[in-house]
């Protein structure tokens, strides 16, 4: 399984529970897959899998922000991701604005070791990819 870990320096430190599928927001307007495509070039810098994707639902983060998700088979060489970047005050208060990724490295897991390292959530989508036909 395919996940990304959050860029900046707030996530440096932690491993198990914060990676994550490649995601993003989307509008009432938008095709929900068209968005998750979108979303994986931007935190990958390459396209997402062609095929037919596998729909795993959707689940509600601690947060309250809702992530849909699907699942492709594909390949993908992990160390040449490169992801948009984001920019915070850092450190806190400082007055300087530094630049991060959005996701600084990118692995690929076997579905046991996924489910330690996604964040509590997204673990039903490994139960939902486990348990289809």
């Amino acid at each position: 399984m395919l996940l990304v870990h959050p860029g900046g320096p707030f996530w440096q430190k932690r491993d198990e529970g914060v990676w994550s599928i490649p995601k993003g927001e989307f509008a009432d307007n938008e095709v929900a897959m068209d968005v998750a495509r979108r979303e994986f070039h931007e935190e990958l810098g390459t396209a997402a899998p062609n095929g037919e994707a596998t729909p795993l639902g959707e689940v509600r983060q601690a947060g309250g922000k809702v992530v849909h998700a699907w699942a492709l088979p594909g390949d993908l060489d992990v160390t040449r991701i490169t992801s948009n970047t984001f920019e915070i005050e850092w450190p806190p208060r400082s007055g300087r604005m530094q630049q991060f990724p959005e996701v600084d490295r990118a692995g690929w897991f076997d579905l046991d070791l996924a489910r330690r390292k996604l964040l509590p959530a997204q673990r039903a989508f490994i139960d939902r990819l486990e348990d289809r036909p």
